[in-house]
Parts: structure tokens; C-alpha cells; sequence
């Protein structure tokens, strides 16, 4: 093949994928204006908020990761015109989703008194208690909405997820200033008014996203007359067998880049702070990769129902050729900006606190250098894992993350992440190496199931 079969591919792979982005990216637009607007209040505040979300985020990986088994389901259901075969994969996510919501949002409110026994300062704690109050509870409105979300990708409808997420972030930046500030004569609550703007906000972000739904022709039948309750066993551990080894890969990744805000925690609150911007701003060129990702896995789903393996294939390269040339514009942008971009997130006339908000910039400026050198490995390993989810390839992938992650990527961050040695950067630099190990591996397993299964069908077709 040559080049031009790769690119000729880049605009249908932007155009499903952008609305993908803009929606992923409006959940992290969400922490990006309450991380700035809690910034104003002090270092302490900002670190509160990061501990708080470093508890939500775990959560979150798990829902997330599970929503996923719905898409590739829905995508081979629709390339093969089965419409109750696609009905039964969405409502069997759908409950299965909003029961692990609730059950999420149970665990986080148990978790809580672990703060204590983390050796985080008590100021941060006392500040993060409360905020994670309200914040778990929005978990169940959000991983709803994933199950939404996941549906419409399958339909290759990922716009209307895009449009509720839209609708969310404006919701959620008019109650953050209204009640972190106290303005129109609406109560100050600091970061407590930034967690009811998330939960109101999200709460909306389902309703608008049923409410796209129910109008489309498309998918119309699918949202309506749910019985939700009317349950097939079968279908039920088919959804449960894609979503678990899926939540368990976010899980992981997760995992470690939370397991990087507790150990920056053992730093002191500036560095605990200074890693939640670099952490945030990171977040964010991930989920652009993460757009990417989901296109790998309906384009990829719809052609595994087709049988086609080589167009697979050749798709699949398409959107991972993409990816890596917009990897490279990120790494290239955080490593010519490490050192205005963590600029946005304080209020630099604070002269109370300008030793702290100093220390915090000169950290998260040496964090977004270590965040561009992992942008290239982390596009990769996150589209490789949609494709494979694509495949409906999901246990290998999750011995895989989990080893990349925590067998390699944890131990170098604890080693270097020590005050003694590189202090936050030798935390991230376990990071680095963690993404990397993935990235190498999952290219290496997509690459050998894609070869085998047009060998299969090649030798089937010739019997």
C-alpha cells in the first residue's frame, strides 16, 4: 500500500472522531474551569480539588472503561442491519451502567476516611471532604450519560454527545462563578459551589443527550420503550465479558496517573498542585487521542461485521498514522509553552501567596516538558486499544495495560519520585515509561490478530 491509501482516510476518520474530541474534551473543559476559578482561591483550594478528583477519576476510569463494551456492539449490530440485536446490547449497557453508577458513588463515600491514612496535608483534606460529597454523586448522571454515549458512537452518531457535553460545560462555567464567588447574591461556597456546578451540570448533560435521541429517526426506536428491567442473562454476560477487561484497562491508567497525584501529595501541596495543572493540561491532548480511539473502535467494529479484514487493517492504520502526526504537533506546543501554559491556572497579583504560586509554576513548567515527551506514546496506545476493543479483543489488552502500568511505570515513579531524587519529574518519568511499554505492546498485539484473521479468511474462502 502506499501512503495515499492511509490519508485518503483522514477525513472521514476527523469527521467521526472531532465530535468524539470536543465531547471528551468538554468533560475535561469541566475540571479545566474549576481548576482555574478554584486556583483563584489559593494553592491549598487547587490541591483540594486535585485530591478530591483523584478519588472521582478512579471512579470514573472504571464507568467510563466499562461504557465501551456498548459501542463496538452497537457498530457490528448496525453494519449488519440487526436492530434488535443493537437495542439489546444499548439496554443491557444502560442497566448495567447505572447500576455500577450507584454502586461507584456508594464506594467513594466509603473511601473517604483513606485520605487520612494517605499522609496528605490536613488542610487539603479537610477542603477535599466535602467537595467529593457532591462530586461522587454526580458519578451516576455521568456514567449514564457514557451509556448514551457509547450507543450514539456505535450509530456513528457522535454529535449529539458532543452538543450535550457543550451544553454541560456552559451550565457548569455560569454556576461556577455564580457559587464559588458568590455573585448575584448567590451564596459563596468556594470549592463546595464548584462540585454542585459539576453535578447540576451533568444531571442536564443526560437529559439533553435523551432529548437528541428521542428526535432522531435514527435512533429513536432505540431510547424509547426501554424495559429496562426485562433482562436476557446471556446478553447481559456478553456485555459484562467486553466491559469489565475494558474498565479494568482505564482502571490501570488511570490508576497511575491518580497514583502520581497522591505521591506528588507526600511532596507538599505546591507540588500536588503544580502536578494537577500539568496533569489537566495533559488530559486534554488525551482526549484528542481518546476521539481517535473511539473511531478506531466503531470503524473497526463496523468492518469486523462486515468481514472485511483488510479494509479493517487498513482503516485502523489510517486513524493511528493521525494520530501520531497530531501527537506530535501537542508535544511540540507543551514543550514550546511549558512555561506560560501553568500561567493560566493562578492569579499571578497574589502577593499573599506568591512564594507558593512561584514553586508551583516552576514545577508544573518541568512536568509539561515530561508531558510532551509522552504525548507520541500515549496517542498510540490509546488507539491501538479501540481498535482491539473493536476486535472485541479485551483480556490479552488488560494483562498488557496493567503490566505496562504498574509492574513497570509505578515502581520507576515511586524510585525517582522520591524527594531525594527527582522529586515530581522522577513521578512522571514513571509515566513516560508506562505509556511507552503500552504503546509498543498493543501495536504489536493488533498487529498480529489483524495478519491472523485475514490469514483465517483467506484459507476459509479457498476451502
Amino acid at each position: 500500500m502506499v501512503l495515499s491509501d492511509y490519508t485518503k482516510e483522514f477525513k472521514y476518520n476527523w469527521q467521526l472522531a472531532a465530535p468524539v474530541m470536543l465531547g471528551m474534551l468538554g468533560h475535561t473543559f469541566v475540571s479545566f474551569v474549576d481548576n482555574i476559578m478554584v486556583g483563584q482561591l489559593g494553592t491549598a483550594e487547587l490541591a483540594a480539588v486535585s485530591l478530591g478528583n483523584s478519588f472521582m477519576f478512579v471512579a470514573m476510569s472504571l464507568g467510563i472503561g466499562f461504557s465501551t463494551a456498548i459501542t463496538p456492539l452497537v457498530a457490528e449490530a448496525d453494519a449488519e442491519g440487526n436492530f434488535a440485536k443493537g437495542k439489546s446490547a444499548f439496554k443491557h449497557g444502560l442497566f448495567l451502567c447505572t447500576s455500577l453508577g450507584l454502586f461507584l458513588f456508594i464506594l467513594l463515600l466509603f473511601a473517604q476516611p483513606l485520605m487520612y491514612l494517605m499522609k496528605q496535608p490536613i488542610e487539603v483534606v479537610e477542603l477535599a471532604i466535602p467537595y467529593l460529597d457532591l462530586v461522587a454523586f454526580s458519578l451516576v448522571p455521568l456514567i449514564i450519560f457514557q451509556a448514551f454515549k457509547q450507543f450514539s458512537d456505535g450509530l456513528s452518531m457522535t454529535r449529539y454527545p458532543m452538543y450535550a457535553t457543550i451544553l454541560a460545560n456552559v451550565v457548569n462555567v455560569i454556576l461556577n462563578y455564580l457559587l464559588i464567588f458568590g455573585k448575584f447574591g448567590f451564596p459563596e461556597m468556594g470549592i463546595v459551589g464548584a462540585a454542585y456546578g459539576t453535578l447540576i451540570s451533568r444531571v442536564a448533560m443526560v437529559i439533553f443527550l435523551w432529548w437528541l435521541l428521542k428526535g432522531h429517526e435514527k435512533s429513536k426506536e432505540y431510547v424509547t420503550n426501554i424495559k429496562i428491567f426485562v433482562l436476557d442473562k446471556l446478553m447481559l454476560k456478553k456485555v459484562a465479558s467486553l466491559g469489565t477487561p475494558s474498565a479494568m484497562q482505564m482502571f490501570f491508567e488511570v490508576g497511575i496517573f491518580t497514583a502520581a497525584v497522591w505521591i506528588s501529595g507526600l511532596l507538599g501541596k505546591n507540588a500536588q498542585a503544580a502536578n494537577q495543572i500539568a496533569l489537566n493540561l495533559s488530559s486534554m491532548t488525551f482526549m484528542i487521542a481518546t476521539g481517535l480511539s473511539v473511531a478506531s473502535m466503531v470503524r473497526v467494529g463496523n468492518q469486523k461485521g462486515l468481514k472485511k479484514y483488510h479494509e479493517l487493517r487498513r482503516i485502523a492504520f489510517s486513524i493511528f498514522l493521525l494520530g501520531m502526526i497530531l501527537a506530535t504537533g501537542f508535544a511540540l506546543f507543551f514543550f514550546l509553552f511549558h512555561n506560560q501554559l501553568p500561567k493560566v491556572y493562578l492569579d499571578n497579583n497574589d502577593i499573599l501567596n506568591a512564594v507558593d504560586n512561584a514553586e508551583v509554576l516552576a514545577i508544573a513548567s518541568s512536568l509539561l516538558i515530561a508531558a510532551a515527551v509522552f504525548q507520541i506514546s500515549d496517542s498510540i496506545q490509546v488507539v491501538m486499544l479501540g481498535a482491539l476493543r473493536g476486535l472485541q479483543d479485551v483480556k490479552i489488552p488488560t494483562i498488557i495495560t496493567f503490566i505496562s502500568y504498574w509492574v513497570i511505570g509505578f515502581p520507576i515513579s515511586i524510585y525517582f519520585g522520591d524527594e531525594s531524587r527527582l522529586a515530581s519529574f522522577g513521578i512522571w518519568m514513571g509515566l513516560i515509561a508506562g505509556l511507552t511499554v503500552a504503546a509498543i505492546l498493543l501495536f504489536i498485539r493488533f498487529n498480529y490478530l489483524t495478519k491472523r484473521l485475514i490469514l483465517l479468511n483467506e484459507e476459509t474462502t479457498n476451502n
